[in-house]
């Protein structure tokens, strides 16, 4: 697993930071999304006013520790990026794995 973000929550329920990898080097908010069904994300992931993800809120099986399981994608990525959001020591950071 690899720290990929930082973020700050925000008290509107968002979350702003930044993603940074070889390629990357984004500004990226997590802002509240309305919830039309129950499969929909609890969170829009936004680079500036372009939609760029999203994230659905889980717990872990073993220790219900809330995260938000998070998906990034844009046409210039080979593939998705798929991580986690989650509470760290003095904020949220984002992990991403395989």
């Amino acid at each position: 697993m690899a720290q990929i973000g930082t973020f700050t929550c925000i008290e509107d329920g968002s979350f702003t930071g930044t993603i940074r990898t070889l390629t990357l080097n984004i500004k990226v908010r997590f802002v509240p999304a309305e919830k039309n069904r129950d499969k929909s994300p609890d969170l829009r992931a936004m680079c500036g006013p372009i939609e760029i993800g999203a994230g659905w809120r889980k717990a872990a099986k073993e220790t219900g520790r809330p995260y938000h399981a998070v998906k990034l994608d844009d046409p210039s990525f080979p593939a998705p990026i798929y991580g986690s959001l989650v509470e760290v020591e003095g904020g949220y950071a984002v992990i991403w794995s395989r």
